[in-house]
């Protein structure tokens, strides 16, 4: 076993599918699958019985006896510290805003490229979350469709300075590129990303971009 590489789990109830993307990953140097599933309930049975963890699950949606949102679920109850990445048939804007809220770090259609897949993969082992244009584009609209039936939530608790790193960390930057970028040490970037959680009350990076899209703080850039 790799110790430096990225350790995958695939869920997925379509064998063939599963097989395909299984074969891909093994072929990339620093990637390693652990583990395979059908179901999300074959998923949780092999955390629990598991001492070495994955760092990425890729997750289907619509899988029998226990789907992708509810493991989804369980994992960031129980296992907060593996990251989900949805790999779905499901393009629809409900089900993308569903599977980020429950914490997804990434959300790919199953028709993306292998390119496409490696890159998210390695983004999210760097960065905690990765949402491709397109993604960020349903997130925006999404919100932007539901915008008048809500009340704009308070931002002013933010500093000037929080700002600007959520603003930042929504462009995709690394700690380190933040703390290049803003003239700081990584620690101050990181307990700066920490206040963020705890005030605006999310659960991870991802919950920090809906919240900063949603109350228009997001500067998105391609």
């Amino acid at each position: 076993m790799n110790d430096l590489a990225i350790k995958i789990v695939l869920v997925d109830d379509e064998v063939l599918f599963r097989k395909g993307i299984s074969f891909l990953l093994q072929k990339e140097k620093n990637i390693e699958v652990l583990f395979e599933a059908s179901n999300g309930e074959e998923l949780i049975s092999h955390l629990n019985s598991n001492e070495t963890k994955p760092d990425i699950v890729i997750m289907d949606l619509k899988m029998p006896i226990l789907n992708g949102v509810e493991a989804t679920k369980i994992i960031r109850k129980f296992f907060p510290e593996i990251k989900i990445i949805a790999l779905t048939s499901y393009d629809t804007k409900a089900f993308v805003i569903n599977m980020i809220q429950v914490g997804a770090v990434a959300y790919l259609i199953k028709n993306t490229t292998p390119k496409d897949l490696i890159n998210t993969i390695n983004e999210v082992a760097c960065k905690g979350f990765y949402y491709n244009e397109n993604i960020l584009k349903t997130i925006k609209d999404t919100i932007i469709t539901t915008k008048n039936s809500k009340i704009n939530l308070e931002t002013s608790f933010l500093s000037p300075r929080e700002i600007e790193i959520l603003q930042l960390i929504c462009n995709q930057k690394t700690t380190a590129e933040i703390a290049e970028k803003l003239f700081l040490s990584p620690r101050t970037v990181e307990g700066h990303r920490n206040n963020l959680l705890l005030k605006t009350e999310s659960r991870n990076i991802a919950g920090l971009v809906v919240y900063a899209i949603q109350n228009e703080i997001a500067v998105l850039t391609s």
